[in-house]
């Protein structure tokens, strides 16, 4: 029996345990092996001239093409995104940008990045884009009229990210990509915050929509690995450009991937569930000026969350009522079972210290109506520990924070 079939009515949980094991690819075991395989041999010189002939997963052709395990994620991931015809891998997420990006734009031609996007896709825009003579103009995604204005004959593609790195901010992307699409412009989101379980982007009017895998999917901080999904005409362009790049990911590293992705919606449910606890009970807190998660009722993009997403996760942040770095940063030395460093969506949690305005060129941080003094946050990624225990490790370090 195949546990492809009859997936595209199922539930996403038993979607997650079936997508990509194809028989052929799983044989009598219940996971994908693992092929490392960098030459893929032919039966004669006939199979040999057939080869080039043919361009899709499920074909052996040379190694830079993959092979059963990195075919079986590749089509898993598409499983679980409706509206999808392939998806392609990368070696990271920010590859996966740069992936999209160079496959719809050419020289001369206009990209709108948004102002709170992750801060490798600025630094890209205003890099590797425009060395390759591509002009970067960043938006603000809450302001539709000051967007839709930006756009001129030159524009060809627009990068979105919701929530917004480090702020959290949730925008409408059904109507953004709706203004892109008139104006004859791409779409592009970084989807790792939701995934297609929390936002089922292409459905909703998005053109390419993109996952850190290091994140999520992965889920055990133990792999790099990115993936672009898009319809038809869209995907035959990112595998044509993916391939003419050289891109490929290492089969170990797709095996890991697909053992993360058979968790992933348990792990969702813990740490969104965890998450949201811990939200309610630092908008409590006198230290805190505001919280930034949209899962939230009553913070900022909770209603647009609402309307548009099916899901959540573990990471949002919060802004310190006032103080300066030294005490925000005491705050983060304090924490014991939080880690530091930069990473999310793995099984631990972890803390960053953050300052949106040092990353912003239109967006104003804080938002208003806070008050200028409230500018210093601290990013969590909420794991899978106890939330009790989560609890009393941010009350004890608020302390340290007062202190200071």
């Amino acid at each position: 029996m195949s546990h492809t079939s009859n997936l595209e009515n199922a539930a996403p949980g038993t979607k997650i345990v079936g997508a990509g094991r194809r028989k052929e690819w799983t044989g009598p075991v219940v996971n994908p092996p693992v092929w490392r395989a960098s030459t893929h041999l032919y039966e004669n010189t006939a199979a040999l001239a057939e080869g080039p002939r043919h361009n899709e997963d499920g074909r052996f052709f040379y190694g830079r093409r993959g092979a059963p395990t990195q075919w079986a994620l590749s089509e898993a991931l598409t499983q679980l995104e409706p509206g999808a015809a392939g998806t392609v891998l990368y070696a990271s997420g920010v590859a996966a940008i740069a992936g999209a990006l160079l496959t719809v734009l050419k020289p001369g031609d206009v990209v709108l990045i948004s102002d709170n996007a992750y801060d490798p896709s600025r630094s890209m825009g205003k890099g590797l884009l425009s060395d390759f003579g591509i002009e970067p103009r960043f938006f603000d995604p809450l302001d539709i009229p000051a967007y839709e204005a930006l756009f001129c004959e030159r524009t060809r593609a627009v990068l979105l990210e919701a929530p917004g790195s480090l702020s959290m901010e949730v925008c409408d992307l059904p109507e953004l990509a709706r203004i892109a699409r008139a104006k004859g412009a791409v779409s592009v989101l970084d989807n790792t915050w939701a995934g297609p379980l929390g936002f089922q982007a292409l459905e909703k009017g998005i053109d390419i929509t993109l996952m850190a895998l290091t994140k999520h999917v992965g889920g055990h901080s133990d792999l790099m690995m990115g993936s672009a999904s898009a319809g038809p005409e869209l995907y035959a362009k990112l595998r044509e450009r993916a391939q003419q790049l050289g891109t490929v990911v290492s089969p170990d590293d797709a095996a890991l991937a697909l053992r993360g992705l058979r968790t992933l919606h348990l792990r969702l449910q813990q740490e969104t569930e965890s998450a949201l606890a811990i939200a309610q009970w630092l908008s409590q807190r006198p230290e805190v000026a505001q919280v930034f998660c949209p899962m939230l009722p009553g913070a900022p993009g909770h209603d647009l969350w609402k309307r548009d997403f099916t899901g959540g996760c573990g990471l949002f942040s919060f802004a310190f009522k006032g103080g300066d770095a030294a005490a925000r940063n005491r705050f983060v030395d304090a924490l014991s079972l939080f880690g530091l460093g930069f990473s999310w969506g793995g099984y631990e949690s972890l803390a960053l210290p953050v300052d949106p305005g040092n990353y912003r060129s239109c967006m104003v941080w804080p938002p208003k109506p806070a008050a200028p003094a409230d500018r210093f946050g601290v990013r969590l990624a909420i794991g899978l520990e106890d939330t009790g225990d989560l609890i009393a490790d941010i009350e004890q370090a608020l302390g340290a924070w007062s202190a200071a």
